[in-house]
């Protein structure tokens, strides 16, 4: 009995950092950390406030090429109202060098390495929402439309900021 306690805690203990790592919609984001391609570095705290749209893609995905221009337009006309979009590139998606010139001409940041969460996806492209108060609000592996758009963002960009 003892042994199946002891093993219990220590499958709980190795889990629960994956667990932690993971985003969930309903559960506040965890803390995340994202290196740009210019080598600038943002976390998600300090987009507080702010609706995050974090969308993961990889260069070899066709839907992924798609949506990114959809995705840096609706960013320009909805920036004012507290929107933030970043495109995260998959892990062996592209070397640096690449990603740069197919960013320069785009509003929305390339993120070329996430820390806190696994970027890992089990699709691309897949597409997190957060909210202004920091919680996950969707969650889905496909390309996103204006609809989509539309109907997940406007409610959240319409939420007052949280306070404090």
């Amino acid at each position: 009995m003892r042994h199946l306690v002891l093993y219990a805690l220590a499958s709980a203990l190795i889990t629960a950092p994956a667990a932690a790592r993971e985003l969930k919609v309903g559960q506040p984001a965890p803390p995340i950390e994202l290196t740009l391609v210019d080598g600038s570095k943002t976390t998600l705290a300090e987009h507080r406030g702010e609706v995050v749209l974090l969308n993961f893609w990889a260069t070899w995905c066709v839907p992924c090429r798609a949506e990114l221009p959809l995705l840096d337009g609706y960013y320009r006309h909805t920036r004012q109202h507290a929107l933030s979009v970043f495109a995260v590139a998959t892990d062996g998606s592209a070397p640096l060098h690449q990603l740069k010139p197919l960013f320069a001409a785009m509003a929305i940041p390339a993120v070329r390495r996430i820390k806190g969460i696994d970027a890992e996806m089990p699709a691309v492209p897949t597409n997190y929402i957060i909210d202004r108060a920091g919680v996950v609000r969707y969650a889905k592996a496909a390309a996103l439309d204006l609809d989509d758009l539309n109907r997940e963002l406007i409610p959240l960009l319409n939420e007052p900021a949280p306070k404090g």
